[in-house]
């Protein structure tokens, strides 16, 4: 008897084929297997859908017109239902097609693998967990029983918040100082619902591939002994496809208990799932900016709400979406915020904040005479310091002071930043790199200077600062530089973490990449160079992430007691009195939050409206615009748009902030609503719409478009 089965393949939303297609299979498949399937001329991996294909929803296609199954990967357990339901939610409300997000969702190895390939990988994998299972058996056997791992003892915050977090069904917000123990709760939390079920699995996420191999250290250590040393997965993408293919194929089977990962561990296949924590919960990472641009967090929330499972959110400067959520339950919040305000540790606080006012410092200089000052004291007393400065490379701009030239870039709207230590210009958009020239390209100057400061020139004029200053034991100091530029190569980023957790650095200088979820014992001054930029930003959310990055920052200092004195956060602005570094000088998140609610609850900003943005890109500026605004005058003609326009504001297209980038032209359109159900039905009806206008003459030269919902960058 031959099957007719619904199968998601990768296609995009706006083919004609966006959803699931019909095929033959002689048996009975599941929903969820994978299989291979025949497109065109290619051979491509789907997965077995419980919905109507598109192009057979009636039932009524000639079987001759289908095409057989190539192959069921019987061998690997069906997806699971909660799996595929939050599949199908993801490309329903981010506007995606299914097959787009699930198959971006598999190991890309997979893709490329037969049945028999699969069976072995299994078989392989199956031998070494047998392996490992025996060889910890045996040493259990010859070693008398004891503790590897010592757990710390906890403290009245810390045990307060377990006690809450088993109490409650969740989501649950841990509202932490950082310092304040959130990680060893997470491991308790984690502990506690393993060792309730021989089969119990849990979802750790971090925002940024630099920060997973240290969490996994820690999950190691406390729980490898007890569940065996492939018990602990990492998914990210900075893993080889074989790697990431492993860990993928140990959380689907249950092997692996516990999975540590970045955004696109959300949709790991995770059948036994009992736990999800964010950490960091704040950070835009978990934000996808390419393909279904979908909130890692936003989907644990429902995941979460999917499988009846509980969600931990972690952070020490929470969203203000998050925040707004977890305010009292008689005021509408839906999650329960865990409040842990001391730092771990007696003589362990949260930094002095000292505000340097740059207006009445020497003009032109880079580190304040006090700051500096302040530098050396920490020092001579064979402490670190860590500056940060949130631009890479030597200087953002290189400038011609006779004929008014700069460095732009001829394939984006945005200057090339000066790379000194290779002597280049290179646009941080679109990769092209070129030598320096000796002269001014326009006018033949040769005294072409530099405008602005990144981490490369910080890094030189520290070293000429400090010079004549030496360590406890009469050596020079040492001055380290961790950006996007020294962490290229494979394990740099870890061997200069270890030089700093060695005291092998005296200054650390970087961006924003050392200035969150590190634990640097020996920082005890933290200083922000030139932070005021991000106060006159377009982007309303720009005070917001200013004030998490500062807070962050200043969280690496002071995590041990000083030999001299209290840890220090040290803020160089030309506006000492904005009401942002008041509530930062009293470590002050719930005033900052609070007043920052108030103002978009006044302008009807997130999270008191919902919004969505339509980029589209073309080979003109003209182009793309057009499209959005024909799209925007075609939805009025649309019955189904026409009845939310009470709901909907639609904005008129504008060019996006950086708007050429290698010569596409970029514009973009904001769709708002108070009602997320009305903005959805909206976006849901105008997808037709979209479509037929980039057929119009006006439109020639469009690229692509996409829809953002819950966008972070307006």
């Amino acid at each position: 008897m031959t099957n007719r089965i619904a199968v998601l393949l990768h296609t995009p939303a706006h083919s004609q084929i966006a959803g699931a297609l019909t095929y033959l299979s002689q048996d009975a498949l599941a929903a969820g297997t994978l299989v291979r399937v025949p497109l065109g001329q290619r051979e491509l991996l789907g997965v077995v859908w419980d919905a109507a294909p598109v192009d057979d929803a009636s039932g009524s296609m000639d079987p001759s017109k289908l095409r057989p199954v190539t192959a069921a990967l019987h061998d690997l357990p069906a997806l699971n239902a909660h799996w595929r339901a939050l599949i199908a939610f993801a490309a329903n409300y981010y506007q995606r097609s299914p097959g787009e997000v699930a198959l971006a969702a598999l190991p890309p190895q997979l893709r490329d693998l037969s049945s028999v390939q699969v069976a072995r990988r299994l078989k392989k994998t199956a031998l070494a967990r047998a392996a490992k299972d025996q060889h910890s058996s045996t040493e259990e056997a010859n070693t008398p029983p004891q503790m590897t791992t010592e757990l710390v003892a906890l403290s009245q915050e810390q045990t307060g918040a377990i006690d809450q977090f088993h109490a409650h069904p969740g989501p649950f917000l841990l509202f932490g100082a950082t310092g304040s123990g959130k990680t060893e709760v997470y491991l308790r939390c984690c502990a506690d619902l393993l060792g309730g079920s021989d089969h119990a699995q849990v979802l750790v996420m971090v925002p940024e591939i630099n920060l997973t191999p240290q969490l996994e250290e820690r999950f190691k250590a406390r729980f490898a002994e007890q569940y065996g040393p492939l018990a602990v997965v990492s998914l990210h993408s900075g893993m080889t496809p074989a790697q990431r293919l492993a860990s993928w194929l140990g959380a689907h089977c249950g092997a692996a208990r516990i999975v540590l990962g970045t955004r696109m561990a959300v949709f790991a296949s995770i059948p036994n799932l009992k736990l999800i924590v964010v950490d960091e919960e704040h950070d835009p990472s978990y934000k996808s900016h390419e393909g279904a641009r979908y909130s890692a967090r936003d989907l644990a929330i429902y995941r979460g709400r999917l499988e009846g499972i509980k969600v931990l959110l972690g952070s020490a400067t929470p969203s203000l979406e998050t925040w707004y959520h977890s305010r009292p339950p008689q005021e509408g919040g839906r999650y329960l915020r865990l409040h842990m305000p001391s730092r771990i540790g007696e003589h362990a606080q949260l930094p002095l904040v000292r505000r340097v006012d740059m207006n009445h410092q020497p003009k032109g200089c880079v580190v304040s005479p006090p700051l500096l000052a302040a530098m050396m004291q920490r020092i001579a007393a064979g402490e670190q310091c860590m500056v940060f400065l949130n631009r890479r490379g030597y200087a953002p701009v290189l400038t011609c002071d006779a004929c008014d030239w700069k460095s732009n870039c001829p394939h984006c709207s945005a200057y090339r930043v000066f790379h000194k230590i290779d002597r280049t210009l290179r646009c941080h958009h679109c990769g092209l790199t070129e030598p320096v020239p000796r002269a001014c390209p326009d006018c033949g100057n040769p005294d072409i200077t530099t405008l602005g400061r990144g981490t490369e020139r910080l890094e030189e004029q520290l070293a000429l600062l400090l010079s004549g200053v030496t360590r406890p034991d009469g050596s020079a100091v040492r001055i380290a530089r961790i950006d996007a530029d020294t962490t290229r190569l494979k394990g740099a980023l870890q061997t200069q973490l270890a030089q700093v957790h060695a005291g092998e650095v005296d200054v650390l200088v970087g961006t924003q990449m050392i200035a969150k979820g590190h634990d640097f014992r020996r920082i005890t001054l933290v200083a922000a160079i030139n932070p005021d930029g991000a106060l006159f930003s377009s982007d309303f959310r720009s005070p917001e992430r200013l004030f998490g990055l500062l807070m962050q920052a200043a969280g690496r200092a002071g995590r041990e007691a000083s030999a001299t004195c209290r840890s220090e956060m040290w803020v160089q602005t030309f506006l000492p009195t904005h009401p942002l570094y008041e509530a930062l000088k009293n470590h002050d998140y719930p005033a900052f939050a609070q007043s920052q609610l108030n103002e978009r609850q006044l302008a009807g900003m997130p999270p008191f409206c919902f919004q969505a943005l339509v980029r589209a890109e073309a080979r003109t500026q003209e182009a793309a615009q057009a499209f959005l605004n024909l799209a925007s005058a075609a939805s009025a003609h649309l019955p189904e748009c026409a009845a939310l326009q009470a709901h909907i504001t639609l904005y008129p297209a504008v060019p996006m902030s950086i708007q050429r980038v290698a010569n596409v032209e970029r514009a973009q359109m904001l769709v708002e609503s108070a009602s997320r159900t009305a903005l959805q039905r909206f976006l849901s009806a105008w997808q037709p719409v979209l479509h037929d206008q980039r057929h119009q003459p006006e439109c020639k030269g469009l690229l692509r478009w996409a829809v953002d919902v819950d966008p972070l960058l307006i």
